[in-house]
């Protein structure tokens, strides 16, 4: 097997000021490990299941103290178990990150966190990540305990599927399951809409996202969305986010009725449309910037939810 070639000239790792300065070295890479330098992905988590609480809730208007404390203990669980999964993802990826011109300089593959140190971390994470979930009712610590084989196999998909995407979606939007039982003690089917409803959507942000690694991703053997329907990526993202949007809008309608605020779907639409439109495939920058403005279709979708 040949040797293969970095094409990419950029990290993923960005030295945050504060990282650097408030933190001792020893707790530097740990921090880097958990991607707090990137909070995309948090958002990304945990905006599905404050979807699910709002609606469950009944809308900012209704809100109880149960429901505050419901958004804040997802919030923490959200950072948690993100950087726990981002700890799974390198601990299985650290050979395939070493390939990658953008991933070679994380805290596992680069060595400055050993595998020992990474287990024994992703360890205190999940242990701090069931502490949080032991705050909810019996229904949403089974789901949570549910999510962990997601969770765990998510970074072996992209080896022997070509839809890790799928895997994502799944992973990712579980919290709108959890979210509304968390709430309510029980999945009603607004939930399940808005559950599959976030799988699409999450398949098609996350194709974009693969967009910047095809070619590492080629060299390493790597499967994907992105590698998958190559030229007619936009099409098949155009597809993913109007399935996306329709389930969605049927959630609304399912939770509230057909209401003015229902008709309101149409702004976050546009914002999914305008993101079609303006993304440039072969270009890195343009595919990591329309991933990253998935957080504000995320907080549209939280307003109309609130409403």
């Amino acid at each position: 097997m040949t040797e293969s070639v970095n094409t990419k000239t950029h990290t993923d790792i960005k030295r945050l000021v504060w990282i650097e300065r408030l933190l001792p070295p020893s707790l530097r890479p740990y921090a880097y490990l958990m991607r707090i330098d990137r909070p995309i992905g948090i958002w990304l988590l945990l905006l599905p299941g404050w979807w699910s609480i709002m609606l469950s809730s009944g809308g900012i208007t209704a809100f109880s103290l149960h429901s505050i404390k419901t958004l804040a203990l997802f919030g923490i669980g959200a950072i948690i178990m993100r950087a726990a999964g981002c700890v799974i993802n390198d601990l299985w990826d650290r050979d395939l990150d070493k390939m990658v011109e953008r991933t070679k300089t994380r805290p596992l593959a680069s060595g400055i966190v050993s595998p020992k140190q990474g287990l024994a971390f992703l360890a205190t994470l999940l242990l701090i990540g069931f502490i949080v979930l032991l705050q909810f009712n019996k229904t949403t610590i089974i789901l949570g305990v549910l999510s962990l084989p997601l969770i765990a196999s998510y970074p072996l998909m992209k080896r022997i599927t070509w839809w890790p995407q799928a895997f994502l979606g799944l992973t990712f939007n579980f919290s709108a399951l959890m979210g509304w039982s968390a709430i309510t003690g029980h999945i009603a089917p607004p939930a399940i809409l808005l559950y599959i409803g976030g799988i699409f959507w999450t398949i098609g942000y996350d194709t974009i996202y693969a967009h910047q690694d095809k070619e590492d991703d080629l060299m390493a053997g790597i499967k994907s969305t992105a590698r998958l329907f190559e030229g007619h990526s936009r099409k098949f993202v155009a597809a993913c986010y109007i399935i996306a949007i329709i389930l969605i809008a049927l959630t609304l309608f399912s939770a509230k009725g057909l209401t003015p605020q229902t008709l309101l779907i149409a702004l976050p639409a546009l914002h999914l449309a305008k993101q079609i439109t303006t993304w440039k495939p072969e270009n890195h920058a343009s595919s990591l910037a329309i991933f990253k403005s998935n957080h504000n279709f995320g907080f549209l979708v939280l307003a109309l939810c609130a409403l």
